[in-house]
């Protein structure tokens, strides 16, 4: 199969899938059968594209034959390649354990077609070669995500689903307002071509009045602080399965669009309010963990270091070496695959013990072992212990940091990371050490949540034993990012592109 139709099947199958789950109608065997079927064709589709952009090449499908920059052009390069297979993979994970354990409403809701549309959301976002399909893109993503949030039963459940949803929106605005700035003063939004048009602009304002729109909405997309406020109350409220899935996905996509268009649209040399991102980056680290700290329940704690590890990603675009940004894209890579099987295995706990609240669970080690390593293995990976694949991440940030001589940053990584083991010691305390209560389990585990788990597991022991290869595909995509020769090649074809000169209109 070509590149070219791989990159098509990774957008096309989730959207087929969640036609045909909507079409046979609530049966919940059924559509859990054909979503998991059509995200693995889409995790396969994907890893293909890993393998055929390994060495830079990008691959670009115009559609209905339209040219660039004036027709809708889908794109694959080795950063959106690798973001593609790592969040099917986490769907894939998601869906597996939603099919087992999720309550019969649930299914009566369309779970299954609204992860599908989720996920075609995600593939879109990751693809697309301009702003405006970006924003739409987005907008599916608000609306399917939001969709599975008000499946959720209970006043607190749907006051953190209205907090989710109106920060949100509010997040569109600033981006669709910010398109349209854009769009007036340079007449394009394809990717490619704003790269050229922006590096010949010799206007500063032109560049930073547009992207401080875009810098706030991402920046609420993205969980930094002080914009965060909506995570913390809505994921804990969500089932395991569903919060592993939005852990994994929704917060990554927003930083994913923030390298995309700070990091190559407006390239070294126009990269505008990077000593707000890094001040914003360091908070966000800061004030992820020692909310963390403070929690007393499980899945709480694992929603505020969601916000601290965003920090590090958004510190590595913010220093913006070319080892600063591999190591922000592997950093994204292992956090999406760890961060989703700690949500999985709070899930477990929770039908072991009754409860994820940690004065209530204790003695998982002797009850449960299987369970204790479970947790073990993504808890000290996000701690950064060696040689699992949060080590490599934060040892690679913190060199670059060393490198610029970035004390700020330097001391950030080094102090949040000390602050994420002790959180995660703390759970381990709590819940798996000490003597097994003489009750039961509340509910039996379900082998397909544990097998769930133990996958992203092992792909995080790979990742770790791996770290060299992977690493080098994260250089190749920080490569791609700072000189996107071929990107420009590939969408606006050979000799086809505009010259970078003074081309923007002011």
């Amino acid at each position: 199969m070509t590149p070219d139709l791989q990159l098509l099947l990774c957008l096309l199958a989730p959207f087929v899938g969640a036609v045909v789950c909507l079409a046979v109608g609530p049966r919940p065997r059924v559509t859990a059968g054909i979503a998991i079927l059509a995200v693995a064709v889409s995790l396969a589709a994907a890893l293909g594209l890993v393998a055929a952009t390994a060495d830079g090449e990008v691959f670009a499908v115009h559609a209905g034959g339209w040219s660039a920059p004036f027709g809708i052009v889908l794109v694959a390069d080795t950063f959106s390649a690798l973001m593609l297979a790592v969040c099917q993979l986490v769907t894939l994970a998601a869906l597996v354990t939603g099919a087992a354990v999720l309550p019969a409403h649930w299914h009566r809701r369309h779970f299954f077609p609204l992860v599908l549309t989720l996920s075609t959301a995600t593939c879109g976002a990751f693809l697309t070669g301009d702003l405006f399909n970006l924003y739409v893109w987005f907008e599916v993503l608000l609306l399917s995500s939001f969709a599975l949030m008000a499946i959720m039963r209970g006043r607190e459940a749907r006051a953190g689903a209205w907090r989710y949803v109106l920060l949100n929106l509010v997040s569109s605005l600033l981006f669709l307002a910010a398109a349209g700035l854009i769009y007036g003063k340079t007449g394009t939004l394809n990717f490619a071509d704003l790269h050229l048009r922006f590096a010949g602009a010799d206007d500063a304002f032109l560049v930073k009045s547009s992207t401080a729109l875009l810098f706030g909405s991402f920046a609420i997309k993205s969980a930094l602080l002080p914009f965060a406020f909506w995570l913390p109350s809505s994921y804990p409220q969500l089932p395991p399965a569903v919060s592993a899935l939005f852990a994994g996905l929704l917060t990554k996509i927003g930083l994913y669009a923030m390298f995309r268009v700070f990091g190559m649209v407006f390239g070294t040399d126009t990269f505008p309010h990077r000593d707000l991102l890094e001040l914003l980056a360091v908070l966000t680290m800061l004030g992820g963990v020692l909310g963390a700290v403070a929690q007393g329940g499980m899945r709480r704690i694992l929603s505020f270091h969601i916000i601290s590890q965003v920090g590090y990603m958004a510190l590595a675009l913010a220093l913006y070496t070319p080892l600063a940004l591999a190591a922000g894209i592997f950093y994204l890579v292992h956090h999406i695959v760890v961060k989703a099987n700690l949500f999985l295995v709070a899930g477990l706990v929770e039908r072991r013990a009754g409860s994820s609240e940690l004065d209530q669970t204790r003695g998982l080690l002797r009850a449960a072992p299987w369970l204790a390593l479970l947790f073990a293995i993504p808890a000290l990976s996000l701690a950064g212990i060696p040689p699992l694949s949060g080590f490599f991440a934060k040892f690679a940030l913190l060199r670059s940091s060393l490198e610029t001589g970035d004390t700020l940053a330097t001391t950030a990584i080094v102090g949040v990371g000390l602050l994420t083991v002790f959180s995660m010691l703390k759970i381990w305390r709590a819940a798996f050490w000490g003597e097994a209560p003489e009750a039961g389990p509340a509910k039996p585990a379900a082998p397909p949540a544990i097998a769930s788990s133990l996958a992203l597991g092992v792909v995080t022991v790979i990742i770790g034993f791996a770290a060299g290869p992977l690493f080098g595909l994260a250089e190749t995509a920080a490569e791609g990012l700072r000189e996107p020769t071929a990107y420009i090649d590939a969408v606006l074809g050979t000799g086809n592109a505009p010259e970078p000169a003074n081309t923007a209109a002011k």
